[in-house]
């Protein structure tokens, strides 16, 4: 077991890699941004929506561009970083002084964990926060209602009642966002499947943990009568939250974890398929273990055949390595769902088949 202690040379091969795998990384965000820009132009001329709207959406997205195109990045960046370092003899003189590969292999590691780490961090916060943004600003420049246009004649379930509201509205209280739903009907249905009540509300707003519903008028089913009540406000206990109803109408690979695990929670409470959440939700959390192992899979190449090779080498084996290992995670991601399997299982089979690729190939560079 090696024990890391930093020292010079680790910070000096950490901060090759580091300035390779920025400026890969910006080369690709800058790119991802132009055609995010250039995709949004089309939507110029539909409602209020101008060309600094398409810029302001684009803007909001960045920190999510970022996340996502930072393992391809990291595989690009550390093979050119080290393919420097290997066609100037760097790394050979730094093998002469004692350095195994390994430990050269954890100077590169511990570099991208601690940039993976403020991925996570950003997509967690900023990036599903701008996401949000970004869908709201344009959703009220196209339609003048941001989410009249999301929530329009919305269903949701929560235990025995189907919720339907015509539409919805975000508003401001105390410098928080409310959801507001308008039109608001609830169906209960009895333990027999048959319709017990309906509650129709003008307005549904979330609470803390519950929904204040305003006008409310309600109508029971008895079994020889109907009996209707009238109530100016009635608080209904219901663990439904807005985040699952984004849920239902948005994009879920683009919430946060909390968001999605409050999804599932939700559609499992209601016997409903929560899969397409659970592959998102646990991607999200083996993401640090497929950025290291893509690039730990990708090492060995540093130690030979990258001696040799310019630039245009070391680009093509990181964005091969980088398109194997997605297509290879969107294989068994795909078996997982129509298996029916854990998808812990496919986001492990991936990188843990390129750990074991890239010790065979370290034990073979060895011999």
């Amino acid at each position: 077991m090696i024990r890391f202690t930093p020292r010079i040379h680790d910070r000096y091969v950490g901060k090759v890699v580091l300035g390779t795998v920025l400026l890969v990384w910006a080369v690709l965000l800058g790119l991802d941004v132009t055609n995010g820009v250039s995709g949004q132009l089309r939507e110029i001329g539909r409602g209020n929506f101008t060309f600094t709207h398409a810029l302001a959406f684009v803007a909001y997205t960045i920190p999510r561009r970022a996340y996502t195109l930072f393992p391809t990045a990291a595989v690009i960046g550390a093979l050119m970083g080290l393919g420097q370092l290997a066609a100037s003899s760097e790394l050979t003189a730094l093998r002469a002084l004692g350095l195994s590969r390994r430990r050269l292999s954890l100077s590169v590691a511990v570099t991208l964990a601690i940039l993976t780490a403020g991925m996570m961090l950003c997509m967690e916060t900023v990036g599903a926060w701008g996401q949000v943004q970004a869908d709201n600003l344009k959703g009220l420049a196209k339609y003048g209602n941001v989410t009249r246009g999301r929530y329009a004649g919305l269903w949701a379930r929560e235990g025995d009642v189907f919720l339907n509201a015509r539409n919805g509205d975000q508003v401001m209280v105390d410098g928080r966002q409310q959801l507001v739903l308008q039109d608001v009907r609830l169906y209960r249905l009895d333990g027999e499947g048959r319709l017990a009540s309906i509650t129709h509300a003008a307005t549904a707003t979330h609470a803390s943990d519950s929904w204040i519903l305003n006008d409310v008028v309600r109508t029971t089913f008895g079994d020889r009568a109907v009996q209707q009540d009238r109530a100016p406000q009635q608080r209904w206990a219901s663990r439904l939250d807005p985040a699952a109803l984004t849920a239902a109408l948005g994009q879920p690979r683009y919430m946060a974890a909390a968001d999605l695990k409050r999804s599932i929670d939700y559609r499992r409470r209601n016997d409903l398929d929560a899969r397409d959440y659970e592959e998102i939700y646990w991607g999200r959390w083996f993401y640090p273990l497929n950025v290291l192992a893509l690039c730990l899979a990708a090492i060995p190449f540093a130690f030979g055949s990258l001696r040799s090779g310019g630039a245009g080498k070391r680009l093509f084996l990181g964005i091969m390595f980088a398109l194997v290992f997605w297509l290879l995670q969107l294989l068994f991601a795909r078996m997982s769902t129509a298996l029916r399997l854990d998808y812990r299982l496919a986001y492990a089979a991936a990188p843990v088949l390129m750990l074991v690729i890239s010790m065979w190939l370290f034990k073979r560079r060895s011999s």
